[in-house]
């Protein structure tokens, strides 16, 4: 059955204006941005079978255009689209944010993890604190691989310096979704709060973005864990 088919209470279009976004389901929301489907699938089910295929939307949301392009019932247009969507979402986090206390982990973690989750690859980034401690200016410090991001504390304390921040949080992800510490992550962290010490500018917390699940929920704090 295509969507014209559907009864307009059941349409996304119809049902999105009628009920509001968050009436919708991931499957909907995409068919949204795909208009129609292909032969034998409406856009609601082209929609279904990426989430399934994937595995969600935070998994479609860290292909590249290209290989969303790739996909049956998608192209180029429609893949440009999806990932305007995702990067609008994204930037409109990042605005958020900079209302936010970040003086917590979750704090931090809603501002950062929307978009680092989307990552295929390590990504370490740097927000720089007032004494309110919310950010006043964001940095990516440096992009690495699928499992290594390698940084110098230098890199990470010049801004800090440069800018007078009063002080300054340091976020990295993983993406195989385990945030879990590595040896080399617990020695930056020490080097960096060496450093910090010594420039007198406070270090908030090391955040570790990863995904959630019943083991974990989503993020390592190095504050919270006691090992800064």
């Amino acid at each position: 059955m295509i969507i014209h088919d559907l009864p307009d209470q059941k349409r996304p279009r119809e049902k999105m204006a009628q009920l509001g976004p968050s009436s919708l389901s991931d499957a909907e929301l995409l068919a949204i941005f795909l208009r129609v489907g292909v032969k034998g699938e409406s856009a609601i089910e082209v929609g279904q079978r990426l989430l399934c295929h994937y595995g969600g939307l935070s998994a479609l949301g860290s292909l590249e255009i290209a290989q969303l392009a790739g996909e049956h019932g998608l192209g180029l247009a429609k893949a440009a689209q999806l990932a305007a969507a995702f990067e609008v979402g994204s930037r409109v986090a990042r605005e958020q944010a900079d209302q936010v206390m970040l003086d917590c982990p979750e704090a931090a973690c809603g501002v950062f993890a929307p978009q680092m989750r989307l990552l295929n690859h390590e990504s370490l980034r740097l927000a720089l604190l007032d004494t309110r401690l919310r950010a006043t200016r964001y940095h990516t410090i440096s992009d690495g691989s699928l499992n290594e991001t390698v940084a110098h504390p230098r890199d990470i304390l010049h801004p800090v310096v440069l800018h007078k921040a009063y002080g300054f949080l340091l976020v990295h992800n993983h993406p195989s979704g385990d945030p879990s510490p590595s040896r080399a992550d617990r020695e930056l962290t020490k080097r960096v709060a060496a450093a910090a010490t010594l420039m007198q500018v406070a270090f908030l917390d090391h955040l570790i973005i990863g995904k959630p699940s019943v083991r974990n929920e989503g993020y390592f704090s190095f504050k919270e864990a006691g090992l800064l």
